[in-house]
């Protein structure tokens, strides 16, 4: 089974996926008093600790431009919350909906998809927040906010990707999930969100930075709040975050091919 059947299968279910998104986003902030505030608050708090933290002398000024270092932060982390939730949650997609694995005729190639569409929903939400401070604060849009579209779509698509291949490897063993949550701390200090890494000059170090594909949805999205700079004028690193991008898709595929039929019986 191929890129082919994988597509034709959302064609079909595109319904119910899109059903199954807005349901997975209302259980997850259903039974709370504050509901969807939460949505907003967890980051808002976690912003907030790290702006404390950086202000008060660690923060490195470099790559700001004239901006504050509360505005440089939130361009950046903005992804982060989403990226986050993809790499330690989406692991566990499939086992969160077994059900419609191993009692319905439900093709499982759907459920990244719409568990990557709940958790961009809220992003956006987050999105909209930052744009409306940038303006508060005497930023207003510029034609670089077009280019957000080319960030938001590529990094659906790699979380998506992630998504397919680490459920399936999740569903297969709770030792790859809890694996994958104990290196997020490290993934986040590694992606550039609290520094600027123009900043760092061991050559070995920036391209740690700069092979971490989640560096290029940080420094992209200040790309637009901050450096006003394309994509395209960095053809090299779009270039890599692409060919990431394949890799990370023909790892989905072949992980789907390989497990697809194990994976109902194993759960």
């Amino acid at each position: 089974m191929g890129i082919k059947d994988i597509i034709k299968e959302h064609i079909a279910w595109r319904s119910q996926i899109f059903k199954l998104a807005k349901s997975d986003l209302i259980k997850t902030y259903s039974g709370a008093a504050l509901g969807w505030a939460w949505a907003v608050i967890k980051p808002a708090v976690t912003i907030f600790v790290y702006w404390f933290a950086f202000s008060t002398g660690l923060r490195n000024k470099a790559g700001m431009e004239g901006f504050s270092f509360f505005l440089w932060l939130i361009a950046g982390i903005i992804s982060w919350f989403y990226i986050q939730e993809m790499l330690t949650q989406g692991s566990n997609a499939m086992r969160k909906y077994r059900h419609l694995v191993t009692k319905m005729r439900f093709p499982i190639s759907t459920i990244p998809t719409f568990f990557s569409l709940s958790h961009l929903s809220v992003h956006l939400i987050l999105l909209a927040a930052v744009i409306v401070i940038y303006g508060l604060s005497g930023h207003l849009p510029t034609v670089y906010y077009f280019q957000i579209l080319w960030y938001l779509i590529t990094m659906f698509l790699f979380c998506t990707g992630w998504c397919m291949f680490s459920s399936m490897l999740g569903a297969i063993s709770k030792d790859f999930v809890n694996l994958i949550k104990s290196l997020s701390t490290a993934l986040f200090w590694l992606s550039g969100i609290m520094f600027d890494i123009t900043s760092i000059n061991v050559k070995w170090a920036q391209m740690i930075f700069k092979i971490n594909p989640i560096t290029y949805t940080v420094e992209g999205y200040r790309n637009c709040f901050v450096h006003q700079r394309w994509f395209w004028e960095q053809p090299k690193l779009t270039g890599l975050y692409l060919l990431e991008l394949a890799v990370m898709w023909g790892a989905a595929l072949w992980a789907y091919r390989k497990l697809r039929r194990e994976i109902p019986d194993v759960l």
